[in-house]
């Protein structure tokens, strides 16, 4: 159980109450003890001014019986006088101490010994004296009872009426006796009691009272006051906010409120400015992203960062050269010694393996940490943790190495060229194979030297505006022309911007290529041989029709008719013209010219190739539908190859034809929709899409995907080569267009293919 004087000492409201309420009760116990005092005393002076009074009217009241000697008449005066309540006895002495006079009979003639209480206040000395004052005339004591009683003397004094009338008692006698009156205090007792009794009630009222005053006013105006102080002083001691203490008043307290109020509000500005600093540094001291130790001069670690604890994980006590490397004395070349030794930050690079056995790499700064007296008392140490940047060093020189391998042995010529001039900067061991030429004879000059002189001025711009070219020509040192693709990519270059410039040398893929076709269009003629000998048959036989006339003319010597002269010759020239533009046509399809882009007009390209093919359809029973706008924009493609895809897209239409038609035939059925070929050429915007469309069996889901691929045929074996529509495909690749198939099974089939208009014709458009 706590001590009250504990609880009291350490609070100051119960110190106020405490001292307000024990110097009110001091001061009202005082005041009321005062009071009763003097109140008891003025009920004491009166009662022995009454006693006193009583006296000297008893001696008043007996004087004449005394003068007279009526013995009688004193008793009779003592005894009604004594018979009142109060007065307890009276009684008259002589000089000798003999009470001759009294109340109470039975008292009468009795001595007293001069040495009691009554006597001694006037025999004290040798001579009684002849008048003593009041207070010494009293007495106060308890009677048997134990109720007090107050005693009075009042001494008889010898007048000249009696010794000269009575000269019983000579004159030079000053006293003759003494009056002795008995009283009861008991009555004055009882109003002291009452008095003691009402003043204490009295004093208790008005310290409750104003005990109650005092503590709703000190609970009022100072105990709240001083808790809220309290709660705002404590709330600025843990560092909060007190912007406002809730105590309106215009005292004293108040002025020490609006005091605290402000210096609360000033001491939390500077302590959220402490805190944001103090936070601002602790953030930067435990998440700055480096390690960060504190070291005494002993290398032990006073503080350390957080990334420092999680990658060392430091015991208490340790030190640095420990808590690092796990050494047992200080590292070589330490920069904390330094700093210890000058004063001064030092730098360096160090390794060590961490907590976890991992290689790390630090840059380390030392700087010096002094006291009020400049003195150097720890160090701080600063690690940046550059193991990433080691280790991407190691990458990056290994991927240099790397990439300067595949750099320098990649199959492919590669150049390294100036962004602003094309100026080679270098390039990789393939370009000799290819181009002939040794690195040193090709860094320093332009790229443009690889191409044809009279192509270099327009091919200038281009590389710097394509990333891709396709088939251009370069020459090599001997003289060599080569067909290659040329790739740029922009790059950096020890800190240039450059091209990177690849080449592939095509030259033995299109010739190749030109073999492949030229064997696509061997067998093309294959099968037109038999169209071809409808085709010449006709013209033959005007031919001959026309000879055997003018023969048989001449062999029985008769004359022509000019006119029929003139019509059978100009018959026979037409028809040997149409004979002789027959063979030209195939010799042309037949050889192998260099593909050659320009203008070309597709819907005449496709007229020409449905030309050799026209007597084969009809001698088939094929119709043929022609749907050519007459003003088609010119293309940019080979008129030769683009003749090719058409003549393979006929052929495929004819055999898809018959195919179904014989099919349907061994199964005595007739087929729907006719023998029928549709020939359409169209402009669609910036291009010309050319559809051949047949009524033949169609192309089955499963194969439409691959018709394209090299060497892949429905046909039987020995009909088909494989190659015609992987053929055509690249040649409409090679124009810049595209070839799509739509096909249903049994629907028949329909080739679109897209040609971008010529240069000036898209220009416009």
């Amino acid at each position: 159980m706590r001590n009250p004087w504990d609880i009291i000492r350490k609070s100051l409201a119960l110190k106020l109450i405490a001292t307000a309420g024990l110097s009110l009760v001091v001061s009202v116990a005082a005041l009321s003890y005062f009071a009763i005092s003097h109140q008891e005393d003025i009920l004491m002076s009166y009662v022995v001014s009454e006693a006193d009074r009583l006296c000297t009217t008893i001696k008043l009241g007996t004087r004449y019986a005394m003068m007279v000697n009526a013995r009688e008449d004193l008793d009779q005066i003592t005894t009604n006088i004594g018979s009142q309540k109060e007065i307890q006895a009276i009684r008259i002495y002589n000089k000798v101490g003999q009470v001759k006079f009294s109340n109470n009979p039975e008292e009468k003639d009795t001595v007293i010994d001069t040495r009691d209480r009554i006597c001694h206040v006037c025999h004290q000395s040798t001579t009684p004296p002849a008048d003593l004052p009041l207070r010494n005339r009293v007495r106060i004591f308890t009677g048997p009872d134990g109720v007090r009683r107050l005693g009075v003397i009042s001494p008889i004094q010898n007048e000249p009426g009696c010794s000269g009338g009575c000269h019983f008692h000579p004159p030079d006698k000053k006293v003759l006796g003494v009056i002795d009156v008995v009283v009861s205090l008991a009555p004055t007792d009882r109003e002291i009691a009452s008095f003691q009794t009402r003043s204490v009630a009295f004093t208790v009222i008005v310290l409750l009272g104003v005990g109650l005053v005092i503590f709703i006013f000190m609970g009022r105006f100072v105990i709240r006051p001083i808790r809220r102080l309290i709660t705002g002083a404590t709330l600025i001691a843990e560092g909060g906010q007190c912007s406002s203490i809730d105590i309106d008043q215009a005292d004293e307290m108040g002025t020490l409120v609006h005091t605290i109020e402000r210096m609360g509000k000033s001491i939390s500005e500077k302590q959220i400015e402490l805190n944001r600093q103090r936070d601002e540094y602790q953030t930067l001291f435990s998440l700055v992203p480096c390690i960060i130790t504190v070291q005494d001069r002993d290398f032990k670690l006073l503080r350390y960062n957080k990334d420092f604890q999680e990658k060392f994980r430091p015991q208490p006590g340790d030190t640095c050269f420990h808590a690092y490397k796990g050494r047992s004395s200080k590292c070589p070349n330490c920069p904390v010694v330094k700093t210890f030794e000058t004063g001064r930050s030092y730098s360096g690079e160090e390794s060590g393996v961490d907590a976890t056995g991992a290689m790390r790499h630090w840059i380390v700064t030392s700087s010096p940490v002094k006291n009020d007296a400049g003195e150097v008392v720890a160090a701080m140490e600063m690690c940046l943790d550059i193991t990433s940047r080691k280790q991407l060093e190691d990458k990056l020189e290994k991927s240099e190495r790397k990439y300067l391998a595949i750099f320098k042995n990649i199959p492919n010529p590669v150049f390294v060229l100036d962004a602003a001039t094309l100026t080679i900067l270098d390039c990789n061991e393939s370009v000799q194979p290819v181009y002939g030429f040794e690195k040193a004879e090709l860094v320093g000059q332009s790229f443009l030297m690889l191409f044809p002189e009279r192509e270099r001025e327009a091919m200038q711009p281009r590389l710097r505006e394509n990333a891709l070219f396709d088939r251009v020509i370069n020459v090599a040192k001997d003289g060599r022309r080569l067909f290659v693709t040329v790739r740029l990519s922009p790059s950096e270059f020890s800190g240039q911007r450059v091209l990177l410039a690849t080449t592939s040398d095509m030259t033995k893929r299109l010739e190749t290529e030109q073999q492949l076709i030229q064997a696509s269009k061997m067998a093309t003629l294959g099968e037109m041989a038999t169209g071809m000998a409808h085709e010449l048959n006709q013209p033959l036989s005007v031919i001959k029709t026309g000879a055997s006339f003018i023969k048989r003319k001449v062999d029985r010597g008769e004359d022509i008719d000019r006119a029929i002269l003139a019509t059978l010759t100009a018959e026979i020239d037409s028809h040997v013209d149409r004979a002789s533009r027959i063979i030209n046509h195939l010799r042309e399809f037949g050889r192998k010219p260099d593909m050659q882009f320009g203008p070309v007009d597709a819907g005449g390209v496709l007229r020409r190739a449905l030309d050799i093919f026209s007597q084969q359809l009809k001698l088939r029973e094929i119709e043929v539908v022609m749907d050519i706008d007459a003003d088609l924009p010119p293309v940019s493609a080979d008129a030769g190859r683009l003749e090719q895809v058409f003549i393979n897209m006929l052929i495929n239409a004819r055999d898809a034809i018959e195919d179904k038609w014989k099919a349907a035939a061994g199964r005595g059925e007739t087929p729907e929709g006719g023998k029928r070929i549709t020939l359409a050429a169209h402009r669609a915007g910036n291009a010309v899409l050319v559809a051949i469309a047949d009524t033949g069996a169609g192309i089955p889901p499963g194969v439409r995907e691959k018709i394209f691929e090299p060497f892949f045929t429905t046909k039987p074996v020995g009909k088909g080569t494989g190659l015609g529509l992987s053929i055509s495909y690249g040649i409409v690749k090679d124009c810049g267009g595209s070839i799509d198939v739509v096909s249903e099974p049994g629907g028949g089939a329909r080739f679109d293919i897209t040609l971008p208009l010529a240069g000036t014709e898209a220009t416009e458009q």
